[in-house]
């Protein structure tokens, strides 16, 4: 675009998702020799790019003023700086990134500052959080209505994006089956990448670990005890893991992300586990990866779920679970969980997704 003379805009939903783009476009640039002028709007500077390109202001009329500095190649700053009356027509090009979670009207408010918007994201991971009550379809995210009910993008309206650069075959294969119409495909590097553990837990794919237990809604005792074992396990000495380039290095503390459903279990977790471990909820790392992840789904079944199964089976809640890993997948959860009695096309379409991970996972026994 810089090359072509025009002025590129970004936004997302978050500070922190502007500033992963930008250091990414920067990172490019540096790899063919360009220097980009980009000015960037931010409140909080820990959210901040903080690239030498990036020139970093807290006032609209800073980016205003750039605006008339033909050397300005990319503005960037939150919907609320593209929907000001002084944006209109100011950039040729408006990225919106993750715009699987920017709502339809965010997208709009933001429209008038280019003749051209570009999409960028995935709807089948997480949504924008919702608060408050709206019309049907206002849920939606402005990449929802334009996918119109598909999973993937057609080519009369996009471009899909058909490789992996982060999951292992085995893991890739679920993934794309599942969630993506079967189109997603590995990079072919991705094959180097392997847990190096003599055990059932070793290797690469899916992993499932089941733990009975029995009354348990948002947090689970028995699970968590289960997770320390094969954190523990998984730290041990000689344990290694192999990335992409077929490097092998120790498997550390870091290279472990556990993922629960509920705020519950992962406090439970966090008391139980080594200081520092990577553990959260499924919001919290959408867009991160590491070489092996937990998920801990802490409810006995189906009844106990504190939000219901539309919650708890979210198909793109367990996309998210499943698909930070780039070795292995580990599903930590009460067998009684998979024995669902459907009783609408909904919960049948919820259910299938887990019935087929379990389908294709190895199950490791206590």
């Amino acid at each position: 675009m810089g090359r072509q003379g025009k002025r590129v805009g970004v936004t997302a939903v978050s500070h922190k998702v502007i500033s992963n783009l930008l250091k990414a476009t920067c990172e490019a640039a540096e790899e063919v020799n360009e220097k980009l002028t980009i000015v960037q709007k931010c409140d909080d500077e820990e959210d901040s790019c903080g690239h030498a390109f990036v020139n970093l202001t807290h006032d609209n009329k800073v980016v205003e003023q750039a605006l008339t500095d033909p050397k300005t190649q990319v503005i960037a700053g939150s919907v609320w700086l593209w929907s000001r009356p002084a944006f209109a027509d100011s950039v040729h090009v408006l990225f919106i990134d993750e715009a699987g979670q920017m709502s339809l009207a965010n997208t709009i408010a933001a429209s008038p500052a280019t003749n051209s918007i570009v999409l960028l994201g995935d709807p089948q991971q997480l949504d924008q959080p919702q608060q408050g009550v709206h019309p049907p379809g206002a849920e939606a995210s402005a990449l929802s209505h334009l996918l119109n009910g598909h999973e993937t993008i057609t080519p009369d309206r996009g471009l899909f994006l058909a490789e992996s650069w982060r999951l292992h075959p085995d893991i890739c294969t679920f993934t794309s089956e599942v969630f993506y119409e079967s189109r997603l495909t590995a990079r072919p590097e991705n094959s180097s990448q392997r847990l190096n553990l003599r055990e059932a837990l070793g290797g690469t794919g899916l992993r499932f670990v089941p733990v009975d237990h029995k009354g348990n809604q948002s947090d689970s005792p028995e699970e968590t005890e289960r997770v320390a074992q094969i954190v523990e396990r998984l730290l041990s000495d000689g344990v290694t893991w192999t990335n992409k380039k077929g490097e092998e290095n120790r498997l550390k503390l870091g290279d472990i992300l556990i993922v629960a459903p509920y705020n519950a279990q992962v406090s439970r977790l966090l008391r139980r586990l080594p200081k520092d471990s990577r553990v959260g909820t499924v919001d919290k790392f959408q867009g991160q990866e590491a070489p092996v992840v937990i998920y801990s789904m802490a409810t006995s079944t189906p009844q106990d779920a504190p939000r219901g199964m539309e919650f708890l089976y979210s198909s793109n809640r367990l996309n998210v679970a499943t698909s930070r890993a780039q070795c292995v997948t580990i599903l930590v959860a009460s067998p009684a969980l998979f024995d669902v009695s459907c009783k609408t096309p909904r919960q049948m379409e919820l259910a299938n997704a887990f019935c087929r991970y379990l389908e294709m996972a190895r199950i490791v026994s206590t």
